[in-house]
């Protein structure tokens, strides 16, 4: 193997991903290995697209989302759209993160409310039930 070339069981261990992950990115046409029979080989344009396909993964980019940035990167704009359109992708997804976290912050407090409320209720439970004995 050449240094700018990897087999497919190099990416997955250099990107903690599976086989069946890399073939998938390659069936939705987000990675462009070299076929050579069934082998697979992937240059370090595929490994820097399999990076920001990751990224936007973790960020919770839809796969569709992340092919039109990658697909951007060809424009020839030195990837003023690609980083403007990326910019405000991840401004939007950011506040969708944002508004997520509120209502989980509010639904904790409610449930810890609630048990709060519970904890009481089984107290003043075992305490008649004691009263009565």
């Amino acid at each position: 193997m050449t240094d700018d070339l990897m087999s497919i069981r190099e990416m997955c261990d250099a990107y903690d991903v599976t086989p069946r992950t890399l073939r998938f990115y390659e069936a939705k046409e987000l990675l462009f290995p070299i076929r050579e029979g069934q082998k697979r080989l992937f240059t370090k344009r595929d490994r820097a697209r399999l990076k920001l396909i990751l990224r936007g993964k973790r960020f919770g980019f839809s796969l569709e989302q992340i092919r039109q940035l990658l697909d951007l990167y060809h424009i020839g704009d030195q990837q003023h759209m690609q980083l403007s359109r990326t910019y405000d992708i991840a401004r939007e997804r950011l506040a969708d993160l944002e508004a997520q976290r509120d209502e989980l912050t509010e639904a904790i407090e409610d449930l810890r409310e609630q048990l709060r409320w519970g904890e009481k209720v089984i107290a003043s439970m075992k305490d008649a039930k004691k009263a009565a004995e």
